[in-house]
């Protein structure tokens, strides 16, 4: 599932070709992709300019004109491909979803093989509104260990589960936090609480740094993410332990394990990673 580098490099790439746009027409091809009616999402969006394009979290914002907002969440496969121009057969996505036209005679192409993504338009005040539900950001400039130490202390939820708590903080997936405990040396299993005020600041460090280093990379690909010009995120080849089961820590050259727990895989070094803390 694209996580907040993925979201990032979107927005990025977005930035530079549909900006200033303006929606002549919206096609929706698959409605289970909607949040609301098609009629409402049309009449909500149909004449807009595209003033601004934001993030948020895993979402991706076309903020318009006159207060308006559409939340883009891309689930597992969810793509958003802009083309200055009609797309030619052989261009086409496979799995398109929904198709924003331009008066300019440019689209945008929300395409989703599995169809877990949704796009809704929203007021500002109804998208505020689903905004203060959501955790600090992690790069924000206002967040700091301080906040993501009292996070940890109020819990006892495993520290990787907290870690994909949107609500506790927005963005991080299963890929990074996996990488940012490993870069921390605490076990992902380990109860959030147990958490010690040097061990958040080294955690507070690598999570932050590995999300810079992703988005530098243009994102990771596993198997589906692929940015606005149709090209595979190169952050994979700097995967510590994510999909690296049995494979030798690049420390310690111990074999890396995985274990599943909330029916999500984590992957960590045992002996970089021990599940009790040294006393």
């Amino acid at each position: 599932m694209p996580e907040l580098p993925e979201a990032e490099t979107i927005v990025r790439g977005l930035r530079t070709t549909i900006v200033g746009e303006r929606i002549r027409r919206v096609e929706v091809l698959h409605t289970d992709i909607l949040r609301q009616p098609k009629l409402i999402f049309s009449k909500r969006v149909r004449l807009r300019i595209i003033n601004g394009i934001e993030r948020r979290g895993k979402n991706v914002l076309l903020v318009l004109n006159e207060g308006w907002v559409i939340k883009v969440n891309l689930g597992m496969t969810g793509r958003l491909l802009p083309f200055s121009r009609p797309p030619r057969s052989a261009e086409r996505p496979a799995h398109s979803a929904v198709r924003l036209r331009f008066l300019s005679g440019a689209l945008l192409v929300f395409d989703d093989t599995r169809r877990f993504g949704s796009m809704e338009a929203l007021t500002s005040a109804e998208w505020n509104e689903r905004s203060n539900l959501m955790g600090p950001e992690p790069l924000g400039s206002t967040y700091q260990v301080s906040h993501l130490l009292d996070g940890l202390q109020r819990s006892s939820s495993p520290i990787r589960s907290w870690l994909l708590d949107q609500k506790r903080i927005a963005g991080v997936g299963n890929i990074y936090a996996n990488e940012a405990l490993y870069l921390a040396d605490i076990h992902p299993q380990r109860q959030s609480r147990s958490v010690t005020k040097n061990e958040a600041k080294a955690l507070y460090r690598s999570l932050r740094s590995v999300l810079r280093d992703a988005i530098k990379a243009g994102g990771t690909t596993i198997q589906d993410y692929r940015n606005t010009d149709g090209d595979k995120g190169e952050y994979a080849g700097q995967l510590s332990v994510y999909g690296r089961e049995g494979k030798p820590c690049y420390r310690c050259n111990s074999g890396v394990q995985r274990i599943v727990f909330s029916n999500r895989s984590a992957f960590y070094c045992p002996s970089c990673q021990p599940r009790r803390r040294n006393k």
